[in-house]
């Protein structure tokens, strides 16, 4: 059996860096913010799970009633329904394995229609560790049930595809401009 693994930011969604491209300037035009520094810190911290969301909104002197109004800035890439249709089609299923904020991925993927379409996820906020990290890659394959040797990955960053490559998972560097070709073409060649 065969599993596609997608990553979220840069993969499923538009924002490849979305503390950097609609976090930090969300805040900033909302509140007296604290530096860009600050506020990255607190959202690694927060996709660590190492503060809820709520604290991290305290953090970075935002209220959190505007959670939703930031997460409402995020898009999806062109050609995500495409794919997952193809996914589910072919009788593959797909999972997201994503650093983010567990409260926030969760809403991202109910509010913009994919999570119907997915098997499962694991959140970095969820399971406290980030990607590259290898424990996240076994915890994947752990609570997916696939081996490494069934699966494909997609992600924007290199780093974190070298490493999903070091433990044996199948990974495509997936580049916007491209589109999902490859990925289409390995559910191709894998379908029932």
């Amino acid at each position: 059996m065969n599993c596609l693994v997608l990553d979220a930011m840069g993969v499923i969604f538009k924002s490849a860096d979305d503390v950097a491209e609609l976090l930090v300037p969300f805040i900033s035009e909302n509140v007296d913010a604290p530096e860009d520094e600050i506020i990255q810190s607190a959202y690694i911290e927060a996709s660590l799970g190492n503060i809820s969301p709520d604290e991290f909104w305290s953090q970075v002197n935002m209220p959190r009633e505007l959670e939703d109004d930031y997460l409402s800035l995020h898009s999806l890439n062109a050609g995500v329904f495409e794919l997952l249709a193809f996914a589910r089609a072919s009788k593959i299923p797909v999972w997201c394995l994503s650093n983010d904020v567990g409260r926030w991925s969760s809403k991202l993927r109910n509010n913009l229609g994919i999570e119907g379409y997915l098997a499962g996820s694991v959140i970095s906020g969820d399971v406290d560790v980030r990607k590259p990290d290898r424990k996240i890659y076994e915890l994947f394959i752990e609570r997916s049930g696939y081996e490494a040797r069934d699966l494909l990955f997609l992600d924007d960053r290199e780093k974190n595809v070298i490493a999903a490559r070091e433990i044996g998972i199948e990974s495509i560097l997936f580049e916007p401009e491209k589109g999902f070709k490859q990925a289409i073409d390995w559910l191709s060649e894998r379908a029932h």
